[in-house]
C-alpha cells in the first residue's frame, strides 16, 4: 500500500552531518512546523521523533525518544526501523533522546513523555515511514552510482544489491549520494505477509547488560567529584522543618554538609553510608501544616459524600437512562471503593545534579525529560539550553516518574554543593511521599428486563483528578477523561448509559498516574457488576458475557479464548473458584479468567491465571507477554494487599513489609495467548494490570459466596464460617 507522506503532514529531512553521513528525520504530524527551523542546523541533531543516522563507518543509529523502563521499547521500536530498511536487529543501536518537545512530541499524549502505553500505538507508520524513505533514497543513489534502473535494485541486509548482475553496495558508501537526493512524496511500506521481524520472538537488546550489571540506572550515576546526599523530606502533607542542630551529623565520619530545606533536610557526603548515618544523627522537628488531622476514615466520608451531593457531569450519555428505568423489571445498586495506591519501584526515587553558575547537568531515569529539564531551569534561573538532560535507564516507572519531585529536590540541594551531587530517596522517604493512584468512590445503578439484561447502565464516578493537576490544559469542562477511562466506553452492548464525574480532592495529597489509572479502577467497577448481574440472572458469567458482545468480535474473541484455556465450567474442589474479566483499554482488548483457593485460615491462593489478547499486530511477541505477565503480577499485588493509608496527616506503610508485593512462591504461572490481529497497534503495558482485579474478586466471590466491593482482599476477612 502506498501512502502519501504530504496527504499526513509529514515532514521528512535528509542531510549530510558534519561528520558525513545521512540523516534522516521524520516530524510527527502535529508538530509538522517545527521542523523548518530545526532543520536549519543539522549539526545541532535535527531529530524530530524518528531519526535515523547512517555514518559512513559503524552502526545504524536510531535516537529513541521513548525512554526504556524494562516495557521493551529500545528493542521493539528499532525492530519498526530495521524492517523497511532491511537490516538485521543488531545492526541498529539506541540513542536516547535528548529532552526537545518540539521535536519529539508523543501525539497521543501531546508532549515527550513515556507513558499511557503509546511507544508502539504513537510510532508504528511513523518509524516505519522513516525506515521505507532511507531505504528508498539508498536504493536509489546505488541505481545512479551503478546507472541501472531503480526497478532492478533491492536493499537486503544493510546493502543495496542489483538483481540482474549481483552487484552490491553496503548502505555506508551510498549515503553522502542519498542525502543529497530529493525526498520521494510517498513511499511504499511493507505487507504484513512480506515481514521479516515484525511479529517475531527478538531478545532483548539491554538484557546482557542488565544480566551482567552493566546498565547504568538513575541511581547508578557516577562522575568524577561527586558527593552523595541522604534526604528526609517532611512527613506530614504541607508541613514544614523547624530549625535542627546539625552538629551530631556533621561529626560522622565523611560528612560534609547539612542542608535545611523549608520541607526537607539533606546530609552530603562522601558516600551514602555516610550521608544515612548522618541524617539519622540527626533530631528532626516538624511544624505541623493544615493536614495534620487527616486520616483514611476521613476521606472515605468525603468521598461518599461528594458522591451524592457533589456535582456531577456528563462524560458520556447514550439512549434515554430516565426513561428506560421506567420500564425497568428489577434494579442493582452498589457502592463500589478502591484506596489509594503506591508505585513502589524497585529503585527509589533519585537524581543526580551538577549545579553552575552556567549551566546544569542533570542525570536521571525519567519518563518526563521535557518537564525535568524545565523544572531545573525554573528553579536556577538558567535558561533552557544551559541545562543538560542525561538520560539514563529506569529501574521501574509505572507513572512515579512522570512526576519530577526527584528533579526539585535534587536541584535545590545541588544549589548548594559545589560539584556534582547524588540525591538518593530511601524506600521510606519514597513510599511515604509518592503521587499516589487516587481512592474511588463508585455507585452503579442498572436497571434489568425481565430475563436480567441491563436496559440502563449508570456509573458515578467519584474522585481525585490527576490529569487537573499534571496537565491542566487538557482538563476542559471540569472533566476527567482519564478517571472515566474503560468506564465511558466499555465494549458491552448497553442500549441506555449514564456516566458521569464527581470530582473530589482528598486534602493535601498529590494524586498521580499509575500503571493505568482509570482502567485500573473501572474496569474493577464494570467487570464486578457484570459478575453480580450475571448471577442474580442464573447465567454463567462467560455466557452472560457473551450475549452482551456481540457488537465487538474482538472482546468476545479474548474471551471464549480465555475461557477455553481456563478450562471454565470444569469442576473445581470445594472453596475454590475461577473468575473471569474482560477489558477494552488504550485500544487493546483483554480476556483474564483466576483460579484461586481460599483456606478455612481466610488465604487466597491464587493458583493459575490465563490472559487472552488482542492488541492488534504485534511487534515483539516476547514483550507482549512480558508486559502481560508483569502487569498481572503488579495488579494482584495491589488487588490482595496494597493500599495506602493515612493517620495525623502522614502515611502509615513505609517498606515492603508493610506495603506487601506478591513472592514468588505466591506467584501464580501465567499463560498468555496472543491472538491473530491485522488492526493496528494497541497498548500493552497498564492493560495485564488493569485486568486482574476483577477476575480475582469474580473467582473469591466463587470459591467461598463471599462478594468483595472494597479493594483490597486483605481487609476482609475471609474464613470460613
Amino acid at each position: 500500500m502506498t501512502r502519501s507522506l504530504t496527504s499526513r503532514r509529514v515532514f521528512i529531512q535528509t542531510s549530510a552531518a558534519a561528520g558525513g553521513g545521512l540523516l534522516l528525520s521524520l516530524m510527527l504530524p502535529q508538530r509538522a512546523g517545527a521542523g523548518a527551523a530545526a532543520a536549519a542546523d543539522i549539526s545541532a541533531s535535527f531529530m524530530p521523533n524518528a531519526f535515523i543516522r547512517i555514518g559512513r563507518t559503524g552502526p545504524i543509529t536510531l535516537i529513541v525518544h521513548m525512554v526504556e523502563m524494562g516495557q521493551g521499547t529500545f528493542t521493539s521500536l528499532p525492530m519498526l526501523i530495521a524492517e523497511e530498511l532491511e537490516v538485521d536487529l543488531a545492526q541498529i543501536v539506541v540513542e536516547a533522546a535528548p529532552p526537545d518537545d518540539k521535536l519529539y512530541t508523543n501525539p497521543i499524549n501531546g508532549m515527550q513523555a513515556t507513558g499511557t502505553s503509546a511507544s508502539i500505538r504513537a510510532a508504528w507508520e511513523p518509524l516505519r515511514q522513516c525506515g521505507a524513505i532511507a531505504r528508498t533514497l539508498l536504493i536509489t543513489a546505488a541505481a545512479k552510482l551503478w546507472r541501472v534502473e531503480e526497478h532492478t535494485c533491492h536493499a537486503y541486509k544493510g546493502s543495496v544489491v542489483h538483481s540482474p548482475s549481483g552487484r552490491s553496495v553496503r548502505y555506508q558508501l551510498l549515503v553522502d549520494a542519498a542525502a543529497k537526493l530529493p525526498v520521494p512524496g510517498a513511499v511504499v511500506l511493507k505487507a504484513r505477509k512480506d515481514f521479516k521481524l515484525i511479529g517475531t520472538a527478538a531478545k532483548r537488546v539491554d538484557a546482557k547488560d542488565k544480566v551482567l550489571g552493566q546498565t547504568v540506572f538513575g541511581i547508578d550515576a557516577r562522575v568524577a567529584g561527586m558527593k552523595f546526599a541522604a534526604v528526609a523530606i517532611c512527613p506530614e502533607f504541607g508541613a514544614a522543618l523547624r530549625p535542627t542542630d546539625d552538629s551530631a551529623a556533621l561529626k560522622v565520619s565523611g560528612v560534609r554538609k547539612v542542608i535545611q530545606l523549608h520541607d526537607a533536610v539533606a546530609v552530603v557526603a562522601d558516600h551514602t553510608g555516610a550521608a544515612r548515618k548522618g541524617l539519622a544523627a540527626l533530631q528532626l522537628n516538624w511544624d505541623s501544616g493544615p493536614n495534620a488531622a487527616i486520616d483514611s476514615a476521613a476521606i472515605a466520608r468525603q468521598m461518599a459524600l461528594a458522591s451524592t451531593t457533589g456535582k456531577a457531569l456528563v462524560a458520556n450519555k447514550i439512549g434515554d437512562v430516565a426513561g428506560a428505568r421506567a420500564h425497568a423489571v428489577s434494579q442493582f445498586e452498589q457502592v463500589y471503593e478502591l484506596p489509594l495506591l503506591a508505585h513502589a519501584p524497585m529503585e527509589p526515587m533519585n537524581c543526580s545534579v551538577h549545579v553552575r553558575v552556567d549551566g546544569c547537568d542533570i542525570w536521571v531515569g525519567t519518563q518526563v525529560q521535557t518537564r525535568a529539564q524545565a523544572e531545573a531551569a525554573r528553579i536556577t534561573g538558567l535558561p533552557l539550553a544551559a541545562v543538560k538532560l542525561h538520560s539514563l535507564f529506569i529501574g521501574g516507572g509505572f507513572g512515579r516518574r512522570l512526576e519530577i519531585d526527584n528533579i526539585n529536590l535534587a536541584v535545590r540541594i545541588g544549589q548548594q554543593v559545589e560539584g556534582p551531587v547524588n540525591v538518593l530517596w530511601s524506600r521510606e522517604e519514597d513510599m511515604q511521599h509518592d503521587f499516589y493512584r487516587p481512592c474511588y468512590h463508585n455507585r452503579v445503578w442498572v436497571g434489568l428486563d425481565s430475563h436480567g439484561m441491563p436496559l440502563t447502565w449508570q456509573h458515578r464516578v467519584t474522585g481525585s483528578s490527576v490529569l487537573a493537576r499534571w496537565d491542566p490544559p487538557s482538563f476542559k469542562n471540569g472533566l476527567d477523561d482519564d478517571a472515566v477511562d474503560s468506564a465511558a466506553g466499555p465494549p458491552y452492548d448497553f442500549p441506555n448509559v449514564l456516566l458521569e464525574f464527581v470530582r473530589c480532592e482528598p486534602p493535601g495529597i498529590a494524586t498521580g498516574w499509575w500503571r493505568g489509572v482509570g482502567s485500573t479502577h473501572n474496569v474493577f467497577i464494570v467487570e464486578s457488576v457484570m459478575d453480580e448481574l450475571a448471577l442474580a440472572a442464573k447465567i454463567d458469567p462467560v455466557e452472560y458475557r457473551r450475549r452482551l458482545l456481540k457488537g465487538s468480535p474482538r472482546a468476545l474473541g479474548v474471551l471464549e479464548k480465555a475461557a477455553m484455556m481456563a478450562d471454565w465450567g470444569k469442576p473445581l474442589p470445594a472453596r475454590s473458584g475461577r473468575g473471569v474479566s474482560v477489558e477494552f483499554a488504550f485500544g487493546t482488548y483483554v480476556a483474564t479468567v483466576l483460579q484461586v483457593a481460599v483456606t478455612a485460615g481466610g488465604e487466597v491462593k491464587v493458583e493459575g491465571a490465563v490472559c487472552a489478547v488482542d492488541c492488534g499486530v504485534i511487534v515483539n511477541p516476547d514483550t507482549v507477554k512480558a508486559q502481560i505477565e508483569g502487569g498481572t503480577i503488579f495488579g494482584l499485588s495491589a488487588a490482595l494487599f496494597n493500599e495506602i493509608t493515612l493517620a495525623n496527616g502522614r502515611v502509615d506503610q513505609s517498606n515492603f513489609n508493610d506495603y506487601r508485593m506478591l513472592r514468588m512462591l505466591e506467584a501464580p504461572r501465567v499463560k498468555v495467548h496472543l491472538m491473530e490481529s491485522a488492526e493496528a497497534p494497541g497498548g500493552i503495558g497498564e492493560t495485564g494490570t488493569a485486568a486482574v482485579a476483577p477476575a480475582l474478586i469474580n473467582a473469591i466471590f466463587a470459591a467461598t459466596g463471599v462478594r468483595l466491593r472494597k479493594l483490597p482482599v486483605a481487609t476482609h476477612d475471609l474464613r470460613a464460617i
